[in-house]
């Protein structure tokens, strides 16, 4: 005999940051919350994020830190509920944490205390967590009636906290995506966000002896500039600027790296010419730059011998190769290296207060699997916790 459904007053699917926080407030104001997880663990992305110590905030979580089709829809969210407001409930957890830079704050010891605190705030509100729960049908005769792999619940809210398609070997799908176009809801163009890019074979950063080199350069698609490390690896080129800038990227488009950003390339090589005309381009090179890139530099972009033999057109030319070189990239490493997903439901069928749908009473959308993107360095975490904490309000 089947057993009849559970009847809740909301159900979150999603055991992420966007559905604990969700489900934590919710159970918080007395609301009977169920959370659905087919994983078997809650804060899969939490544990591993920040290197395994979890950048979970920002403090300069600005609106203009983040993509949208709407640009304006995280506003109030993020306004209501702040990244203060997470620092508090960090501190009263008593987890240790720093900021490392650019404001990004870390614990200082594991993510799992993150995970933790949340669980802890979950069992305060009375949350009902089930892993290993797997959503097979979702439909709604008159209440909300989610059939999974070990039973049926029911529950007049529904939120889809299930996240985005980056990294599905941490069971990242497009549940949420589904859902909601099942319920009718818009989608915007969608595509892997903070991720390596990859380099044809003639762009010269496949060199396998550039793997590994890191320095701090500009990276910049129109007037959107990053400045912060960038990393060569065997594939093409990664690193926070090159992570930051791929969210505006898009194919066939070329960016520009300036790999000086703080020199008169131009005028410093042409002057070194004068001081050391015996010395090798290289040589000289190795003084500002890597010296695995330096090598490799002027052995593209300069003829062989000493650096007096260099007209200084030649040079000028090189330097402003180096101030503003051009990378096409052939693609990116897409969504099994990709920190986030751009895109998802279309912000003009929620409410920006509540992350309710508009057209379907009591179904909400949180986190990653709604169209706004974070920039590196804990915003997607911020958006997730303001997110999720407005529609744990209003359920």
């Amino acid at each position: 005999m089947t057993a009849p459904p559970i009847a809740f007053d909301v159900i979150v699917i999603g055991a992420g940051a966007a559905g604990l926080m969700c489900a934590l407030t919710a159970g918080q104001r007395g609301r009977k919350a169920l959370v659905l997880e087919h994983l078997d663990k809650p804060g899969a992305k939490i544990l591993i994020s920040g290197g395994g110590r979890c950048n979970f905030t920002n403090l300069d979580c600005q609106p203009d830190r983040f993509l949208s089709d709407n640009p304006h829809f995280c506003r109030s969210a993020l306004s209501r509920y702040t990244q203060s407001d997470f620092i508090a409930l960090v501190r009263k957890h008593n987890i240790a944490y720093h900021e490392k830079s650019l404001g990004q704050l870390f614990c200082d010891g594991s993510a799992r205390a993150v995970v933790a605190m949340l669980l802890d705030e979950c069992t305060a509100g009375g949350v009902d967590l089930r892993l290993r729960h797997t959503v097979t049908a979702v439909s709604r005769p008159d209440t909300f009636r989610v059939e999974t792999s070990h039973g049926v619940f029911t529950a007049p809210a529904l939120v889809l906290a299930t996240g985005g398609l980056s990294i599905p070997k941490m069971g990242a799908t497009g549940f949420s995506l589904d859902l909601a176009r099942h319920f009718g809801l818009r989608l915007t163009e969608t595509g892997p966000a903070l991720v390596p890019f990859k380099a044809g074979s003639d762009s010269g950063l496949c060199d396998p002896a550039l793997a590994g080199v890191s320095l701090e350069a500009i990276a910049a698609i129109g007037a959107r500039r990053f400045r912060e490390a960038i990393l060569f690896t065997h594939r093409g080129i990664s690193g926070p600027a090159i992570l930051q800038i791929s969210s505006y990227w898009r194919e066939g488009r070329a960016l520009t790296l300036d790999l000086l950003p703080d020199l008169d390339a131009a005028a410093h090589l042409i002057a070194l010419k004068r001081q050391r005309p015996k010395s090798a381009p290289h040589t000289l090179l190795a003084e500002i730059l890597p010296a695995r890139l330096a090598h490799a530099l002027a052995a593209a972009g300069l003829p062989p011998g000493e650096i007096g033999n260099v007209p200084d057109k030649v040079l000028a030319s090189f330097a402003q190769g180096l101030k503003g070189w051009t990378f096409l990239p052939s693609g990116t490493e897409g969504y099994g290296k990709a920190e986030v997903m751009r895109g998802g439901i279309d912000t003009r069928d929620l409410s920006s207060k509540t992350m309710e749908a508009r057209s379907v009473p009591g179904l909400y959308a949180v986190g990653e699997a709604v169209d706004v993107t974070g920039w590196l360095g804990g915003y997607n975490f911020q958006w997730a916790w303001s997110s999720g904490w407005c529609a744990g309000k209003a359920v």
